[in-house]
Order: C-alpha cells, then sequence, then structure tokens
C-alpha cells in the first residue's frame, strides 16, 4: 500500500470563496489560515505523513492589489507568531522554502525565529513556500553550480533546491487544473488530485478520502506493471 510521506497542496480559492459569500478577499485568507491549521494537525498526527508543504504565497502573488499583499504579508506574520506554540506542541517542524529575502525584515526575523525554534522537533516537517515559485527555484539552484567545472547532473540539482524531498500527493483546490509553477522537480512522478472544493472549505475528511484514494493508485514510475 502506498504512503502519502510528502503531501504538497495548492491551497487555491481563498478570494472566491469569500466574494461569494460577499465579503472581501482578506476574510477567505483569513479563513484558510485556520485552515492550514487544522491540516497541519491532522499530518503531524498521522505516522504515516513525514512533510507537507503548502504554497503560501508565490513569486507571481506580488501581481496581486497592493492591499491585497500587505494584509497578506501581515496575516502570515501573525499566523507564524501565533502558531509557533502549535507547533511546538504537535512537534512539527517548520522549514520555509522560497527566497524569503523579499520580504520586510521583521516578516524575515519572525519566519527564521519559528525555524530556529522548531529545528529540534522530530515529527511532522511543514513547509510554507513563500516567495516560492519552482522556475525561479531551479535558477537558483544552476547559479549556484555554474561555477562547478563538471557537468551537472539530477542529484546535484536536487541538493540545490529548496526543497530536496520527492512528492508523493500533490493536491490542488479551488477547481483548476495545473500545477501554476510549484515544486515542479519535486513532483515529476507525484500523484495529482484536483478537486473543486475552494480552500477555506477543504477539511481533513477530504483530505483523508484523497489519501485513501492515492493508497489505492499503483505507482510504477515509468516501469512495467
Amino acid at each position: 500500500m502506498n504512503r502519502a510521506k510528502h503531501i504538497a497542496i495548492i491551497m487555491d480559492g481563498n478570494g472566491r470563496w469569500a466574494e461569494l459569500k460577499g465579503e472581501k478577499r482578506v476574510k477567505g485568507h483569513e479563513k484558510g489560515a485556520e485552515v492550514v491549521k487544522k491540516i497541519t494537525t491532522y499530518c503531524s498526527n498521522n505516522a504515516d505523513i513525514e512533510r507537507l508543504t503548502l504554497y503560501a504565497f508565490s513569486t507571481e502573488n506580488w501581481k496581486r492589489p497592493r492591499l491585497e499583499v500587505e494584509f497578506l504579508m501581515k496575516l502570515l506574520e501573525k499566523y507564524l507568531k501565533k502558531e509557533l506554540a502549535v507547533y511546538l506542541e504537535n512537534n512539527v517542524r517548520f522549514e520555509p522554502i522560497g527566497d524569503i529575502r523579499a520580504f520586510s525584515k521583521s516578516l524575515q526575523k519572525t519566519i527564521k525565529d519559528v525555524k530556529e525554534k522548531t529545528a529540534h522537533c522530530d515529527g511532522l516537517v511543514q513547509s510554507l513556500a513563500l516567495n516560492y515559485g519552482a522556475q525561479d527555484e531551479m535558477i537558483r539552484a544552476i547559479n549556484k553550480l555554474k561555477k562547478n567545472d563538471d557537468d551537472i547532473t539530477e542529484t546535484m540539482l536536487s541538493n540545490e533546491l529548496d526543497c530536496k524531498h520527492n512528492v508523493d500527493l500533490l493536491i490542488r483546490t479551488g477547481g483548476d487544473h495545473r500545477l501554476s509553477n510549484f515544486l515542479l522537480w519535486q513532483s515529476a512522478y507525484a500523484e495529482l488530485f484536483f478537486c473543486d472544493t475552494l480552500w477555506p472549505d477543504f477539511s481533513v475528511n477530504d483530505l483523508e478520502k484523497i489519501i485513501k484514494n492515492f493508497t489505492k493508485i499503483e505507482r510504477r514510475f515509468g516501469g512495467l506493471k
């Protein structure tokens, strides 16, 4: 039976969820943050799941309205400060991926503090993809290797990526069927599940159903049956 050791989720639909309810888009992001907590806590208590990587803020999200971006930055900092206790209580290690240099000094400090204070945790690893784009990730990795005289190998490139772990199960909520520049290298053989549920309505029960379906898949990785 397959184990979903590394689950990655594109958390799509926060803004649309709020608009459907006649609310401002920021309300959807607030509700979405609550779902992150529930899903992370569930995964931390599932022995089969070792890593959970969540697409929180992409390199393309800077194109959103300025006020929405500013709100997301404040929400992220508030979330991390509040959830530190939850991480520690559930033995979750926080390992962000992405280029956080574009964030404010205050937010960068908060991200680094939470990472350092949970470094000793040896349970679930939760990664938030922050100012992350898979193409940007690969370019940064290649730039680190370009001074090397040897031919670049898959292993060499993998070792320089933000995320060094292959994805088993990749889920996207919100109804769209695309990867949107998320973990392209790591998801080469991931099983992809797309659901129409908007992220603020996504539940632990939804995740359990997807994992159950995942366990039944015969994964051949390009080999024969």
